[in-house]
């Protein structure tokens, strides 16, 4: 609650755009790009008012107010990746720079201590079946939903994996056992242990990432801390002593929450931008969409219609952010959140972003759209910014 409450003051302090209230998804969407999810209203009786209408602009303004990099800041770290909805966890650095660019005075060793110590912030394998980093308090109901969806997409690659159901059953018996003493062990000695006694997992290839992911996809195991002090591999620990009981919640009630986090955190934006983000199967995105199609009102963009909470679309942002520039680290939200990134990302400048194989870059972000690339310098003390195109000395220093 309290890092909506925050986003809301913030949103208040901005300019009122048009006010509206939407018919948001009540109709098929004729004329969209194919993919396009179809989804029905839930209330097809009420208001069916014109939807707001952005440009390009301010589509990037209200994304980046969503995204908690613009306006006031999170909270400290935990705020940072509730408001966000989730924040990518798989380079712990990148995550660090994830939560400072949502947040003020915060250092890496807050960052660890949300992840190590409080255990206010905890890394699991949730959307997508990657790893990110969820609110603790989410994580329980969060992996209960999106769980079965990839055991069930990854199951073939585990069977290739000489990962067989059987294997997996007997191993997620084990792990228990394992870690019940409370001691967080590396994915390496987890598989060692395993092998000891007596579930022989192969100790070469992907088939120790592929068991960890298993058990974390069954709500098992998720990253404790880091050895070595939080700078060597992390350790995997049982979720329940990590994170403590958690209460169930039905497949329905689940896919609204996730839903409105999505929206809280990235709106405007459309199911298919959901489905992206979430990487549950489409029938699950159009009933979360229907779930919470009464809330939405619909913001008319270039790209098509895309929706938000009512309370957020009708006070979306008319100026530029401030700071006008804002840096982001690989895999940032911002820029992964959505089916595509055009409308933060010139296309021609695409490949500088996102070359392909997964990765997104650095980015320097002018009014929330990429202008440049940034990498460290030698010895990790200095920044080096690679500008797409020459920019005015104004627009770097507001």
């Amino acid at each position: 609650m309290r890092a909506v409450s925050r986003r809301h003051a913030r949103r208040c302090a901005y300019p009122l755009g048009h006010r509206c209230v939407s018919s948001a998804v009540k109709r098929r969407m004729s004329g969209r790009p194919p993919g396009t999810l179809v989804v029905r209203s839930t209330n097809p009786g009420r208001d069916t008012s014109m939807p707001i209408a952005v440009d390009d602009d301010r589509l990037r303004f209200a994304r980046m107010n969503a995204q908690l990099l613009a306006g006031p800041p999170a909270a400290g770290a935990a705020g940072a990746v509730r408001g966000a909805a989730a924040l990518q966890a798989q380079d712990a650095q990148a995550l660090g720079l994830a939560v400072r660019a949502r947040t003020a005075g915060l250092v890496a060793g807050d960052v660890r201590r949300a992840v190590a110590e409080d255990r206010s912030v905890v890394r699991t394998w949730a959307m997508r079946g990657t790893l990110h980093a969820v609110p603790a308090a989410d994580a329980g109901w969060i992996v209960g939903l999106v769980g079965p969806v990839f055991l069930r997409r990854f199951r073939k690659r585990r069977l290739d994996l000489g990962l067989d159901d059987a294997l997996c059953e007997r191993a997620e018996h084990a792990i228990r056992e394992v870690l019940s003493d409370g001691a967080g062990l590396t994915r390496g000695r987890l598989v060692e242990e395993l092998n000891r006694v007596g579930v022989p997992v192969p100790a070469a290839g992907q088939a120790p990432a592929h068991l960890v992911l298993y058990a974390a996809l069954r709500g098992v195991v998720c990253r404790g801390p880091d050895a070595a002090g939080g700078d060597g591999e992390p350790t995997c620990v049982l979720m329940r002593d990590w994170v403590g009981a958690w209460e169930a919640r039905d497949t329905e009630s689940a896919l609204a929450r996730l839903a409105r986090r999505y929206l809280w955190g990235h709106g405007p934006a459309a199911p298919e931008d959901f489905r992206a983000w979430s990487g549950l199967p489409a029938p699950m995105v159009r009933r979360a969409w229907e779930l919470v199609s009464a809330e939405l009102a619909e913001v008319s963009t270039s790209r098509g219609p895309t929706w938000a909470p009512k309370e957020f679309a009708e006070s979306l942002p008319t100026a530029a952010p401030n700071p006008a520039v804002q840096m982001v680290g690989s895999f940032d939200a911002y820029l992964l959140g959505y089916q595509g990134r055009d409308s933060a990302v010139p296309p021609r400048y695409a490949r500088r972003i996102a070359p392909g194989g997964g990765i997104i870059h650095p980015a320097v972000l002018v009014e929330g759209c990429a202008a440049a690339r940034w990498r460290w310098g030698r010895g990790r003390e200095t920044v080096v910014v690679e500008p797409f195109e020459p920019l005015p000395d104004a627009r770097w220093n507001p």
